[in-house]
């Protein structure tokens, strides 16, 4: 197996190249870079947190609108205040990448994807609101697209630091002394960082919705 970290960086700045495809890629290089922390963060974000614990901030908080489902017209906003829409109107993501790229995908600007509220939430809001009816979190397609980004990110940061470092090029293998030179970058910590904070300015791609042959016939491989 030969990685390039000059591709891996060229690819995170593709949008036609999903994260999905991405992940696999970056999770290779930092195994044979002996990057552990660096490979366990990245099978997380390609797997989904399985651990709510472990879930990062830049997938906590996440705003969005609480809505309640109408027997008569749908989905719609839920008669909430504001104290309520603080207190409830915010979810902790755990989905994979391919899940949330999907999600993208598929939604026009303006549209997202609704999650319903926990049990023990939904009950305390119902009864609040007087209201018996399903309740969820519709999170938008433009809240999905910043966290992507943000993953992105963290990748395309790693790799311009590991060329800083003189790794550039194809490489079936890194040697000892190679791998010596980028140990303390095995931290994706410092780089989700950065990447929260540079987020709008850094050149990732975005994730474009699928256009009408792509919805039908899917997105080639």
């Amino acid at each position: 197996m030969s990685a390039s970290v000059n591709h891996l960086e060229e690819r995170t700045k593709d949008a036609s190249e999903l994260l999905g495809r991405i992940l696999p890629s970056a999770i290779a290089l930092a195994l044979m870079l002996r990057h552990k922390k660096m490979a366990a963060w990245l099978r997380a974000e390609f797997e989904g947190y399985q651990d709510r614990d472990q879930v990062p901030p830049y997938r906590c908080d996440l705003p969005g609108h609480i809505v309640a489902r109408s027997p008569q017209y749908g989905w719609i906003p839920a008669p909430v205040n504001e104290t309520q829409k603080k207190e409830f109107g915010h979810l902790d993501v755990t989905d994979d990448a391919k899940s949330m790229e999907k999600v993208c995908l598929t939604s026009r600007k303006g549209d997202g994807n609704r999650v319903l509220l926990t049990q023990d939430d939904m009950a305390v809001l119902q009864q609040q609101i007087n209201l018996s009816a399903e309740l969820a979190i519709n999170l938008s397609r433009d809240v999905y697209s910043r966290l992507l980004r943000t993953i992105r990110g963290t990748v395309y940061l790693w790799t311009q630091e590991l060329m800083a470092r003189g790794l550039s090029g194809d490489h079936n293998h890194y040697s000892q002394d190679e791998r010596a030179l980028v140990t303390d970058l095995d931290d994706p910590e410092r780089f989700w960082r950065r990447a929260m904070d540079e987020v709008d300015e850094l050149p990732v791609a975005d994730v474009k919705p699928a256009g009408f042959f792509e919805r039908v016939f899917g997105r080639a491989s």
